[in-house]
């Protein structure tokens, strides 16, 4: 079976064999957990690494007021809190979107691999730098984009992380994401959502139907977005 946590960190530096066959060992007990169940959740005292090898999973927060705010999205190949262990208790909880198979790898194991194979250390940092930049990248759409771009930058973003792990090669992605999480990640409301992507849709740049993403014309899509995927870091993966 493909991994892709392995294939991820390989983007990000060479590995040796010996630490291809660690990783391999540290992900090799997942689980299969089911669509929306918790991983963890705020609170609670924070465990293992997880990582994602298949299905889709979100960061997110419940308001005092009841309301969600998805604070990011999760693909196969991430993996969640390389030292959240440091602090008492999470801050925010993690829930599977879909149907998925996680591994956990142990906080001793992860300590391990960091403290005796720099290559993984400086992928897993680097995995986490890139995690940060995408916060930088939704914060800045929350606080300075209008709504088409708010909701044309998500959109490129998904569908430019999807086909950088293999998930698509095709202008169209299987994208298991409701209308509601979407609207619960960019702060908007659901009806306002829905307008903003019928109006995507008669603009001929991009098609959200349910589970399916088309993306119809490209440039049109970033040119709106004024997408620019420099916080992804994929010249890294193109330089390693």
């Amino acid at each position: 079976m493909d991994n892709r946590f392995i294939d991820k960190l390989s983007g990000f530096g060479p590995l040796s064999d010996e630490d291809v066959a660690a990783l391999d060992v540290a992900t090799s007990k997942p689980r299969k957990v089911a669509a929306r169940r918790d991983l963890i959740r705020e609170g609670d005292r924070p465990g293992p690494v997880f990582v994602i090898l298949e299905g889709w999973a979100c960061r997110y927060k419940i308001l005092p007021n009841g309301t969600r705010q998805i604070l990011a999205f999760l693909m196969p190949g991430d993996s969640c809190d390389l030292h959240i262990g440091l602090l008492a208790e999470m801050d925010h909880s993690i829930q599977t979107i879909t149907p998925a198979l996680v591994a956990t790898i142990d906080r001793a194991a992860m300590d391990d691999l960091m403290d005796h194979r720099p290559r993984i250390a400086k992928a897993m940092y680097v995995a986490q730098l890139v995690d940060e930049g995408t916060m930088r990248a939704w914060i800045t759409s929350m606080g300075r984009r209008a709504s088409i771009e708010r909701v044309a930058h998500l959109m490129c973003e998904l569908y430019l992380r999807a086909r950088n792990i293999g998930l698509t090669d095709q202008p169209e992605l299987a994208l298991p994401l409701s209308q509601l999480l979407l609207a619960d990640s960019l702060g908007m409301t659901p009806v306002h959502l829905n307008r903003v992507l019928k109006e995507l849709r008669v603009s001929g740049a991009m098609v959200l139907n349910r589970g399916s993403l088309l993306v119809a014309d490209p440039g049109k899509l970033i040119q709106i977005a004024g997408f620019d995927e420099n916080y992804l870091h994929r010249r890294l993966r193109r330089a390693a």
